[in-house]
């Protein structure tokens, strides 16, 4: 069975946070997107991130929702096809008003950077070489 994954995000503004993410170049699925809901498609089939209004995120859980300005909860992380592709979202990310709290890192066989869009979410944005993504050393 495969199976696909839905991330589900606490958002202050739909307006400003579709217009965010189309900046980057991400399409919305129609059929589950409303004023308090956007399913914003991440791989189509698979991958897909909720953007939901605080309020109505809110009835999906009896814990506060935390601001994620303040801290962090989970970093989403997509990966790309290569390490331009890597920069290009980061400079479109910051161009839509997000911000990027650090700098590229390059490993050789992987290189990454990351974005925070506009309700303090962490995005962290990679490529890995396919050729050495097997061979890849373990973390310490």
């Amino acid at each position: 069975m495969s199976r696909q994954i839905f991330v589900n995000l606490p958002i202050k503004d739909m307006a400003r946070s579709r217009a965010f993410f189309e900046a980057l170049g991400f399409e919305f699925e129609p059929r589950f997107t409303n004023d308090q809901g956007a399913c914003m498609v991440v791989s189509r089939d698979h991958s897909y991130v909720m953007l939901l209004v605080e309020p109505f995120f809110q009835t999906f859980t009896k814990k506060p929702v935390f601001d994620a300005r303040q801290g962090t909860e989970v970093l989403v992380c997509l990966s790309c096809g290569s390490r331009a592709e890597v920069d290009e979202m980061v400079r479109t990310a910051l161009a839509a008003g997000g911000t990027a709290p650090n700098a590229p890192q390059d490993h050789g066989f992987m290189y990454a950077h990351g974005f925070e869009d506009l309700d303090g979410h962490g995005w962290e944005v990679m490529w890995m070489d396919p050729a050495a993504a097997g061979a890849a050393p373990a973390a310490t």
